[in-house]
């Protein structure tokens, strides 16, 4: 059965940190928990959008936050992909025991 993950862009605008102004920031929510800032990788949502798609993520869903005062803006962008296929279990090798190991006998 195909397993699939999800991960979240965030795309926020927001007052600068050095008070001049608005800034855009992207932060990437992975699918292990992970928090990103990946603003350096691109200025665009769509910069970023096409980043995942080459990595495998797949756009499912797109949402928009109007409640935030002034000019703040918030989009989430949901994406997915198939999960990795986990690696069959290590089987252990079944033989003579532990080198150096003595055993008693009676």
């Amino acid at each position: 059965m195909l397993k699939w993950e999800y991960a979240l862009l965030v795309r926020r605008r927001q007052a600068a940190t050095n008070d001049l102004g608005w800034e855009v920031v992207f932060v990437w929510y992975g699918p292990d928990g992970s928090m990103v800032d990946v603003t350096p990788y691109g200025d665009t949502a769509l910069a970023h959008l096409n980043r995942a798609g080459d990595q495998g993520w797949e756009l499912v869903a797109m949402s928009e936050d109007p409640s935030l005062p002034g000019n703040n803006e918030l989009h989430r962008y949901h994406l997915k992909r198939p999960k990795p296929a986990a690696p069959p279990p290590r089987q252990r090798m079944r033989g003579g025991g532990r080198p150096g190991r003595r055993t008693l006998s009676g």
